[in-house]
């Protein structure tokens, strides 16, 4: 189905300090938002849905500058997120670098870019400065908390840290925590922008510069680990940038090395190096069973969402299906009702970004039958 547009973006101010998990606060801060459909009488048909590590509020449809919803194939108007039934909301957190109040604002406290200041979130910070944005809008109760990746995390912890306030929970391609490996891929991505010259202890903004060398390198990273070695060989194989080799250790050879060039450079045009520091920061911090000694289970006693839905992706190895397993085992301890879908998709981890006439199906009937 085609984008719905044009989408408004709408912001939304908050004076008072939003206390946070590092022991700081932010104050005078700004949310980013946007909505789709319309909310009901009794407000009871809201749909949160939390954006990963380099989206933003726009799920859906056409924006004022032309672009498509990172989401648009799943939310919309006969989709599985059916915007006729459900009025969906997507919110940009703060930290991010697509509108709502990030290192690249002024401090109103110094007059000063934050930059490198700018105080470490969390992904319970994030769903605390979601929960204040449902609140001014009226909703005492969100029909569901949906996410995939980063987003699924938040979708998780509003069940446990606000779980009279959401009645069913939707986590894609995620993961109770980040595994060592993933840490170890967070922390090679971020050297490479701290130990960019241009990025100035990552107050770059006064300097005039952009590390974009430090961010071109994370962001190729980074996409080699969201697609699977089969889809990446069904895409580019061995093929040559050109008909023969140049023999050189610096030209693009293979076209595989052209693609992950062309997705550093552009990454390196929009996105923030501070926003993504600050962001993978929060994907390693991820650990609701920290607090109960490791124990899954425990850290899930509190949800009371009425039923959850996991969804994961057989070539997915950066959030395995292990891991969504490990999220339904404790919610099962818990005798807490959950669905778990395990798609067969050769994507990898951007399989819960396509379109996967599977994964869709499972969402379609899951929202179905999920009663306003």
């Amino acid at each position: 189905m085609p984008p719905t547009g044009p989408v408004i973006t709408q912001q939304m101010h908050f004076s008072a300090p939003l206390p946070l998990k590092c022991g700081a606060a932010l104050a005078d801060y700004t949310l980013v938002y946007e909505t789709h459909g319309t909310l009901n009488a009794d407000r009871s048909n809201a749909v949160l849905v939390c954006h990963a590590l380099n989206a933003s509020h726009h799920v859906a449809g056409v924006d004022a500058q032309g672009a498509v919803g990172w989401w648009d194939n799943l939310i919309g108007p006969g989709k599985p997120l059916d915007t006729e039934r459900f009025f969906v909301i997507g919110v940009n957190n703060p930290g991010s670098c697509f509108g709502s109040t990030g290192p690249m604002h002024v401090n109103p406290a110094t007059g000063r870019v934050w930059g490198a200041d700018f105080p470490v979130q969390t992904v319970e910070d994030w769903v605390d400065a979601q929960l204040r944005l449902i609140d001014r809008l009226g909703i005492a109760q969100l029909a569901a908390v949906v996410g995939g990746s980063l987003g699924g995390m938040q979708a998780l912890a509003w069940t446990l840290r606000h779980p009279e306030r959401v009645r069913h929970c939707v986590a894609v391609a995620t993961a109770p925590n980040l595994s060592a490996q993933n840490i170890a891929f967070n922390e090679v991505a971020r050297r490479a922008i701290v130990t960019d010259p241009d990025f100035h202890g990552g107050h770059f903004y006064a300097h005039g510069v952009v590390p974009k060398r430090g961010l071109r390198v994370a962001r190729m990273i980074g996409h080699i680990t969201y697609l699977s070695d089969d889809a990446m060989d069904l895409k580019f194989g061995r093929a040559l940038r050109n008909a023969e080799l140049a023999f050189s250790t610096q030209a693009i050879e293979f076209q595989i090395e052209s693609y992950l060039r062309y997705q550093g450079d552009k990454f390196s045009e929009y996105f923030d190096a501070n926003t993504y520091l600050l962001i993978t920061r929060a994907l390693d911090y991820f650990d609701p069973a920290a607090e109960h000694g490791g124990n899954l289970a425990r850290a899930f006693e509190p949800a009371r969402a009425n039923r959850f839905l996991l969804v994961s992706f057989t070539t997915d190895w950066r959030f395995s299906p292990a891991r969504s397993r490990e999220i339904v085992k404790a919610l099962v301890d818990n005798r807490i009702a959950v669905s778990y879908a395990e798609i067969a998709a050769p994507h990898g981890h951007d399989a819960f970004l396509l379109d996967d006439a599977r994964y869709h199906g499972v969402m379609r009937a899951y929202f179905e039958r999920l009663q306003a």
